[in-house]
């Protein structure tokens, strides 16, 4: 079949690729305009972009998905069908024109964690398990039939960047199968409109005040929200200084301590590898971290420079 592929991130390209070398015909993706990063602001493009232009694939970067110069764009190239992985919301001039639709490539179990961040909140929330589905896109975000699913594992000690890795790979290789069944004619698909919004669990993006940990948690609820927000964002927390400046600290491994009665957010100190901090039941161990405008570092060479006898030693 003659594809169209939209994406954005990394995670799309690896979908991107494995479509790439199968025997249907990827005649353009769609990826967002690009951005400026960095220091100087240098306009810099999409990963699936650069995929596109180091294997000569077409590329078209909308500004608006409903501008008419876009449409005749889509329509000119004559696509059979659409899809689409970690892209913006479609408007239906785009997902239903073609002949054999469009399908998404969404890092969960639907119909749990629709949303634009699935990979963290099944981590955070310590689910056991997750996975990959793809579904006939309609005009609700993470509604539509469901085609096909893998599901994949969540270990004890998975990182959502572990996951990320482990998901994008899956997913590739479930957007090529759900191809080829929809080439074939094989497919049978599962409506989400009988669901119960109430007894789902949904993934919206992720904001600043989600990262920060709250020490009168348990520790596998903290635990579980370092690992699911490694190694981006990061789980924050605040400690203070003896001139009464705050500094934000992001904690990126851990490790479940002892259980304990000290105070909630209490911090131990022991050079040169000890930094625990206490909990409303026990304790973490912290492995690596990053104060405020530094870079990332373990906690033994976190340590061999922090003069903690110049804080409060506690965490909020």
């Amino acid at each position: 079949m003659k594809v169209i592929f939209m994406g954005t991130p990394e995670f799309a390209v690896a979908t991107l690729d494995a479509i790439s070398q199968t025997k249907h015909e990827v005649v353009a993706v769609v990826t967002v305009p690009d951005k400026p990063a960095g220091r100087g602001l240098k306009l810099r493009p999409s990963a699936v972009k650069n995929y596109a232009i180091a294997h000569q694939i077409p590329v078209l970067q909308p500004e608006k998905l409903k501008s008419p110069e876009f449409l005749e764009q889509l329509q000119q190239l004559n696509a059979d069908i659409f899809v689409v992985v970690a892209f913006r919301m479609l408007p239906e001039e785009v997902f239903a024109m073609p002949r054999f639709g469009t399908f998404n490539v969404h890092a969960s179990l639907l119909p749990n964690y629709r949303g634009a961040a699935p990979i963290h909140w099944a981590v955070m929330n310590g689910e056991t398990r997750t996975g990959v589905t793809t579904f006939f896109l309609n005009k609700e975000i993470d509604k539509g039939d469901i085609i096909d699913k893998i599901e994949v594992p969540i270990g004890d000690t998975m990182t959502t960047g572990e996951l990320h890795d482990q998901l994008m790979s899956c997913g590739a290789e479930l957007a090529v199968r759900t191809l080829n069944r929809i080439e074939n004619g094989t497919i049978t698909t599962i409506s989400q409109e009988s669901v119960d919004v109430s007894q789902i669990k949904p993934a919206p993006k992720i904001f600043k005040e989600d990262t920060f940990i709250d020490w009168n948690q348990s520790t596998r609820h903290i635990y579980n929200h370092i690992r699911g927000l490694s190694p981006f964002p990061g789980a924050c927390t605040h400690i203070q200084n003896n001139e009464g400046i705050i500094e934000n600290i992001k904690i990126f491994e851990a490790e479940i301590g002892d259980k304990s009665t000290l105070p909630a957010g209490t911090i131990c100190i022991n050079p040169p590898e000890l930094l625990i901090i206490f909990t409303k039941d026990g304790c973490i161990a912290v492995k690596s971290l990053q104060i405020q405008g530094k870079t990332r570092l373990s906690t033994s060479d976190f340590l061999r420079g922090f003069r903690y006898e110049n804080y409060i030693l506690k965490a909020f």
